[in-house]
């Protein structure tokens, strides 16, 4: 079995190389091709975190399939209490025709990219082509997976950045410059922020909403990444309201997504709102963006597929390069 660490992951998974896995993974969920169940969730309330185990079996990927599970934490207050991800945990990859374990590797690394992922394809469906300023909401691992994606799939000229605390905002915004080319801002007057963005992604943990949703400009895209649980929400009733939602998957956002079940709840959006998932999109079953000014919506609470094709991705490619430590069972 081969062991990656997530140096190995990071070099073996470009953002371009987890896009068009990620798409052609929501193409296969949209067609019947995935076999996936609502992941299990073990909360841990003394600590404030989350235990969640992903499996999932992808058709189609590679000769035989991709089959494998995730095993992750989420601990929220891990940054700023022990110095520790957030987001933390392994993917066992497994031959799919024989069930055989052919990999382990970091999951901290390929969960950032493969939500980014997620992210450049919706805004590649979704976003207008002129867009041209992105607002991000959080300055974490995922934040900045989330930049990178939105800046392949559009000529980002201009990135804002908000957070709660400020305390990352140097370095974070520092990094984003050297890597991208591209000027990044931190900005503390959120409706400035809001008002001035093309595309907005949030990538928090916030249990209440950011900003009014109000102050989004028509014409608007917004990739919603953060709540995944039913009572965390980035967005309030009426930002959902004003927008064209489309899903990751739906039956994982009607159990999970707080921004959809809270706005549900409240009255703010109908079920008939949410218009479909993005794997739709992608195969043409519906349409992204019907107009010019209207305003999308994105939200995601990420799927074990995304994992399963994105680590089918990093062991071929492991594989032909020499990456990884083999090791026994």
């Amino acid at each position: 079995m081969l062991l990656l660490t997530r140096h190995d992951v990071e070099i073996l998974l470009p953002m371009s190389t987890a896009m068009e896995a990620v798409a052609e993974g929501f193409r296969r969920l949209a067609t019947g091709g995935v076999t996936m169940p609502q992941r299990a969730v073990t909360p841990i309330p003394p600590h404030h975190g989350l235990h969640l185990s992903m499996p999932a079996f992808v058709e189609g990927i590679g000769e035989q399939g991709a089959l494998a599970v995730k095993i992750v934490t989420v601990y929220g207050d891990n940054p700023a209490r022990r110095q520790l991800p957030t987001i933390q945990g392994v993917l066992l990859l497994h031959d799919a025709a024989s069930g055989q374990p052919i990999a382990l590797m970091d999951a901290e690394a390929l969960t950032a990219i493969r939500t980014g992922a997620a992210s450049g394809v919706a805004t590649r469906a979704l976003a207008r082509p002129d867009a041209a300023v992105l607002t991000i909401f959080g300055a974490g691992a995922q934040a900045m997976a989330q930049v990178e994606a939105v800046c392949a799939a559009r000529a980002i000229r201009q990135v804002y950045v908000v957070t709660r605390t400020g305390r990352r905002d140097a370095a974070f915004c520092t990094t984003l410059r050297a890597r991208l080319g591209t000027p990044v801002t931190p900005l503390r007057d959120t409706q400035t922020a809001v008002e001035a963005a093309d595309i907005i992604c949030t990538a928090t943990n916030s249990p209440t909403p950011l900003f009014r949703g109000e102050w989004l400009r028509p014409g608007a895209h917004i990739n919603a990444i953060g709540a995944y649980t039913r009572t965390m929400r980035e967005l309030d009733g009426e930002a959902l309201r004003r927008s064209r939602i489309i899903v990751d998957h739906r039956p994982a956002a009607q159990a999970e997504a707080g921004d959809i079940v809270l706005a549900l709840a409240e009255g703010a959006i109908t079920e008939e709102q949410i218009a479909g998932s993005l794997g739709e999109v992608l195969v043409g079953l519906i349409p992204g963006r019907t107009a010019a000014g209207e305003i999308t919506l994105f939200k995601s609470v990420g799927l074990a597929m995304q994992d399963a094709v994105v680590a089918a991705q990093v062991y071929a490619r492991a594989r032909a390069m020499g990456i990884g430590q083999e090791i026994g069972l």
